[in-house]
């Protein structure tokens, strides 16, 4: 197996030692994103909305450096600080995916880095 690693200035660099992701037999495996801003490193400002959009933005830069989109994405898991968030992160969230949306799981988990609200993963289907 061959695994090239990933990586993109679309998307937040590393802040520790993992990649953006890694390619292998055909798979994509995203690290998690969080609503950081890739210019700044700072979260964006607007509540879990707009650091959903921008976790997402950050996963489909992420994605593109690896030949692939969000169609290509087979399953997530999105985490939450807050899963009261839940509603709120879903109407982002949706338009994102195309029909069918890929396999998910949601956890509410006790903190994120740098006091983010969401972080949200992927594994997608090279098509090249």
């Amino acid at each position: 197996m061959t695994r090239q690693q990933i990586a993109t200035g679309g998307a937040p660099a590393a802040v520790g030692p993992y990649s953006q992701a890694i390619a292998a037999d055909g798979w994509v495996f995203c690290a998690g994103q969080l609503g950081l801003d890739p210019a700044s490193g700072s979260l964006v400002e607007g509540g879990v909305a707009a650091q959903a959009e921008r976790a997402l933005q950050n996963l489909a830069a992420v994605l593109d450096a690896a030949g692939a989109t969000m169609a290509d994405v087979v399953k997530t898991t999105v985490f939450l600080a807050d899963i009261g968030d839940f509603a709120a992160v879903n109407e982002v969230y949706a338009p994102f995916f195309p029909d069918p949306p890929p396999a998910r799981s949601t956890f509410a988990v006790g903190a994120l880095p740098r006091g983010a609200r969401i972080e949200i993963e992927a594994i997608a289907r090279h098509r090249g």
